[in-house]
């Protein structure tokens, strides 16, 4: 597991029980710390996870709304209490985080991944919906960007490679699997 991904995860489990407790005067740092320390021993991420826990909890009133307006049939305290967490969670990265640490698409794809985790059956769905609703009113910022280790795929057919034969001059195109046609993935193999 990731790093990244057991912070989060210590960070909910966390939120878990800040949320669940009786009593919420109780000092959230000590939950954090007792759960790092429980959870992720060694895990050198510490600051990731207070940044994130506090900040959820700083801006928990803002975040609730955005989640009711999201989800207008589902009032705040019959969602889940994992499932609210994880929107919680993801709706923070998404809105105040900063950007250029954790892109919008990574904070969707996190928190769906944590409520499939730690949710119920339609939990991720639920989730996605949610957060990808919230993502569309955003205006989907970052959606074009291409990671620079990834090349863009060439679409242009006048750069493909060119093969003469016999006096003819075909355009060679790229195949992804070998041996596959239109042909025989529509109507199946020649008879």
């Amino acid at each position: 597991m990731a790093n990244r991904h057991l912070s989060r995860s210590i960070v909910l489990q966390t939120l878990f029980e800040w949320d669940f407790a009786v009593v919420k005067g109780r000092d959230t740092k000590d939950m954090l710390e007792r759960n790092i320390e429980e959870f992720g021993p060694g895990l050198d991420d510490n600051q990731f996870m207070i940044e994130l826990f506090n900040g959820v909890i700083k801006k928990k009133q803002i975040i609730d709304e955005i989640i009711e307006k999201a989800a207008p049939d589902w009032p705040i305290e019959k969602i889940s209490i994992v499932d609210r967490n994880v929107l919680r969670i993801g709706l923070y990265e998404l809105l105040f985080a900063d950007k250029g640490q954790v892109p919008p698409k990574v904070a969707i794809n996190e928190s769906i991944e944590l409520a499939k985790t730690f949710g119920g059956e339609n939990s991720s769905r639920f989730v996605n919906g949610v957060l990808g609703g919230v993502y569309k009113e955003m205006g989907e910022p970052g959606k074009d960007d291409v990671h620079p280790k990834k090349k863009a795929f060439e679409t242009d057919p006048a750069k493909f490679p060119i093969e003469k034969k016999a006096g003819a001059v075909s355009q060679k195109t790229p195949r992804r699997w070998p041996g596959w046609t239109f042909r025989n993935h529509c109507c199946g193999p020649r008879r």
